[in-house]
């Protein structure tokens, strides 16, 4: 046990956080996100019983958003067929993020659903969560320590 970190933080995310270097990204996804499929060529690691926000907000207490991009934090966009749907979730997310960074919502960016797919398949890691809302998968790009 270490003082100070999140206890939702395994010790196997903290050493993939730790791993991380300033661009590396990963996802925080919902349970219904192919996470396997996704991340053939990334490191998987489930987080069954959790929820997306609380991840967000451990994993934000102890890495840095990218400063260097507009947008470190990418949503995925609300596709064509459920146009008009309401997600809530995206303002826990824009909340959070804005209690670690200057820029709260600015922060936030979206991807089309199949660009966030592509994006996934590049990512460093890829955290699949036990979370029921839809649309609630989002990409972290992370920062420098200084």
């Amino acid at each position: 046990m270490l003082k100070g970190i999140p206890k939702i933080l395994s010790p196997e995310l903290l050493k993939v956080l730790c791993e991380m270097g300033h661009s590396d990204r990963l996802v925080i996804s919902d349970g219904n996100f192919p996470a396997e499929t996704m991340g053939k060529n990334a490191i998987v690691i489930r987080c069954d019983g959790h929820g997306v926000p609380e991840l967000l907000d451990a994993i934000l207490q102890v890495i840095p958003l990218d400063t260097y991009v507009d947008t470190p934090a990418m949503i995925m966009e609300v596709g064509e067929q459920d146009k008009g749907l309401e997600i809530p979730i995206w303002n826990t997310y824009k909340e959070i993020i804005a209690k670690y960074d200057d820029r709260g919502a600015e922060a936030v960016g979206q991807y089309e659903r199949f660009k966030f797919y592509d994006e996934a398949m590049d990512c460093y890691c890829i955290l699949q969560t036990g979370e029921t809302e839809i649309y609630a998968n989002i990409i972290l790009q992370k920062g420098v320590i200084k």
